[in-house]
């Protein structure tokens, strides 16, 4: 029958789809995302040069400008005359992740994916183009202010696009019905716990940083007043670059590491003052510590509880859901000690070097606030196992193991009440007979004293008469 199969028809993939479609569409998903982040940055840039007094505008400037900006948009430390920044933004490399994601999305829908095969070769195609672009514009900027690592510029862009596209053909590659078939389901609970719990973490140190700035709003104020029209919007957009950063910051603070920059200490634990650059998102740090900052960390610890709370049906046995716990307390530790990383780094050796967000202990941190307040929830307000009631078996439940002999003990009882009954019949029978002969030889009896009876009657009846007779004289 094999020779009979007409196989794979020339110019078709194994999906079925047209050569010609798969190229299109993978050149459009390796290509897009590449063009519209340069696009997006030198625009960014060419607002902001315009906007500047006495700055110099021109065309060529804006895009050589640009390539160290996409490239510390994909989070390549860039060496500034001999003094390297490895402190970026996280802002603009969220936003290229989220095009990344958006458009291998696209790719995945228009090929129609429905197996690891195609969906590979999505991924492969995106981040081999980024790492191609990220090379490439490293060698040349080897001769500019801003120069890179060849290297670097090569895994940073593969490394963010690729973990983007990864999440955006994942639904359609069938490797989550795989993992939901292959993965135990408690470990499934687990890590969707940590995610939450992840997310919940970042909201609480995002509302940390909106109560901090508007307490400092007069300070955020006065730093954008320093700057003209151009250096205004230049300061705000680097604020909003640097909000993530400062969003992983305050969740290290409420947590307890907290973080330092340079001779600056803020921890809930300890606060050391220093100088900090003029941005105006920096005007929400204090000026003085405090002894109440302690009560901050009662944040990660409810959201901890939170999380002890959604696993704790997840299963019967206590032990078993402190497992789940301890997998979502994993999944928290993994994702901040990669935040922590990626949000600070070296700021040029100057005054304010280095951001340091502490991310190991920060991670540590994180486990305790998350892991003991969820096995403690998680213990006490799960199900309990009921004891099982021991009952004792009845001697008719053993009919179905044995059921020949059940039957022939049946058989064996059927045929002795056989036996019993036509004794008993027999018996009856014969005590009828005896009793009719019994009958008859009593009728016979009285047959013979009832004639033996009458001449005595005769003889009474006679003697009467006479005695009639005779008082009649």
């Amino acid at each position: 029958m094999a020779l009979l199969h007409p196989g794979p028809r020339p110019g078709r993939t194994r999906d079925d789809t047209p050569a010609p479609t798969l190229v299109r569409v993978l050149a459009v998903a390796a290509l897009a995302p590449l063009l519209t982040g340069y696009a997006a940055v030198a625009a960014v840039l060419a607002v902001v040069t315009a906007s500047a007094a006495g700055a110099g505008f021109s065309t060529s400037g804006v895009l050589a400008a640009a390539v160290p900006g996409w490239l510390a948009a994909h989070q390549v430390p860039l060496v500034i005359e001999g003094r390297e920044l490895g402190a970026l933004p996280l802002l603009p490399t969220a936003l290229a992740a989220l095009l990344v994601w958006r458009t291998a999305a696209a790719a995945a829908e228009r090929l129609g994916v429905d197996g690891p095969r195609t969906a590979g070769w999505i991924v492969g195609v995106i981040a081999g183009a980024h790492a191609g672009l990220g090379l490439a514009l490293a060698l040349l900027s080897s001769s500019s202010p801003a120069q890179v690592d060849p290297l670097a510029g090569l895994y940073y862009p593969a490394l963010v696009s690729g973990a983007a596209a990864v999440v955006g053909v994942l639904p359609r590659s069938g490797l989550l019905d795989l993992a939901r078939e292959s993965v135990d389901p408690l470990a499934r609970s687990g890590l969707r716990a940590g995610l939450i719990a992840v997310a919940a973490l970042l909201a609480v140190g995002a509302g940390l940083v909106v109560v901090a700035l508007l307490g400092s709003f007069g300070t955020v104020r006065y730093l954008f007043g320093l700057q003209d029209t151009g250096g205004g919007l230049g300061m705000l957009l680097l604020s909003l670059g640097y909000l993530p950063n400062a969003v992983v910051a305050a969740t290290g603070f409420t947590a307890g590491p907290g973080f330092s920059m340079g001779e600056v200490v803020v921890s809930a634990l300890d606060f050391h003052g220093g100088p900090i650059p003029g941005l105006p998102l920096l005007g929400a740090l204090p000026e003085d510590g405090a002894t109440w900052w302690l009560a901050l960390c009662v944040l990660p610890a409810l959201v901890g509880v939170f999380i002890g709370w959604s696993l704790r049906a997840v299963a019967v046995a206590p032990t078993t859901r402190l497992r789940a716990v301890a997998v979502a307390a994993v999944v928290v530790a993994m994702a901040f000690a990669v935040l922590g990383g990626a949000a600070g780094g070296s700021l040029g050796g100057g005054p304010f070097h280095p951001l340091d967000l502490r991310a190991a202990w920060l991670s540590l941190a994180l486990v305790c606030w998350v892991g003991i307040p969820g096995a403690v929830m998680a213990w006490t307000a799960g199900p309990r196992a009921v004891p099982a009631v021991v009952t004792v078996a009845e001697p008719a439940l053993d009919t179905e193991d044995e059921p020949d002999e059940v039957e022939d003990s049946e058989d064996s009882n059927t045929s002795e009440d056989d036996a019993a009954r036509a004794d008993d019949e027999d018996t009856e029978d014969s005590t009828t007979d005896d009793q009719s002969a019994d009958e008859d030889a009593g009728d016979v009896d009285d047959g013979d004293t009832a004639d033996t009876a009458h001449p005595k009657d005769e003889k009474t009846d006679d003697t009467d008469d006479g005695r009639d007779t005779a008082s009649g004289r």
